[in-house]
């Protein structure tokens, strides 16, 4: 419940930032050069998230796949965006891990992200991306963890391409890591080498 709680209010939060950053954004005066937008300029898509742990996090858990949705919403012509994103993440265990004289199986960590951040294109569908927020572990007691929520960011390279008038593909490559989950387990910071191919409209 008390997770429950957390996850609401930064989805409120991020949507009244969305929305601010959307009240005072004038209408672009020039087409979109970039890809396709909504009729109110706004970018929406869902896509699949998937990666490769790094760090001493790789040493317990094997990959990771997911989704995500994300809103981008235009702040300067077609050029910047800020992004609000949030998804779910199932980190997968490895099998037979040795620890000390004992063989493990790690469970799953089970990760729901909620990130904002800014997008800008230099150059036609070409974009740089970075993204902060929280990221809360949903199976903390299963894992040894003594924490839920953890610092998360992301900063991400794509393209983003037409596909039809109104639609669009967009795929990024990124490095999103979060903080401890268990105070002064380095293993317990999630790191990973990060893509996300998504559907946007």
């Amino acid at each position: 419940m008390k997770n429950l709680f957390k996850i609401s209010a930064l989805v409120l939060a991020f949507a009244g930032l969305s929305f601010g950053a959307k009240a005072q954004t004038s209408t672009p005066t020039t087409p979109s050069t970039s890809t396709t937008t909504t009729k109110s300029g706004i970018r929406y898509s869902i896509g699949v998230d998937a990666g490769i742990p790094l760090g001493d996090f790789k040493d317990n858990y094997k990959w990771n796949l997911g989704g995500s949705v994300q809103a981008d919403i235009p702040v300067y012509s077609d050029k910047l965006f800020v992004t609000v994103n949030a998804g779910y993440n199932n980190i997968f265990g490895k099998n037979d891990v040795v620890v000390g004289n004992t063989t493990v199986s790690p469970t799953d960590f089970h990760l729901i992200p909620v990130k904002a951040g800014l997008k800008f294109f230099p150059i036609s569908n070409f974009y740089v991306q970075g993204e902060a927020g929280a990221a809360f572990l949903l199976n903390k007691s299963d894992v040894g963890a003594n924490k839920s929520t953890a610092f998360v960011y992301a900063p991400q390279i794509g393209v983003q391409f037409p596909v039809s008038a109104g639609s669009f593909i967009d795929a990024g490559v990124r490095y999103e890591a979060t903080t401890k989950y268990a105070t002064g387990v380095d293993a317990s910071k999630v790191n990973f080498i990060g893509l996300r191919v998504a559907y946007g409209f």
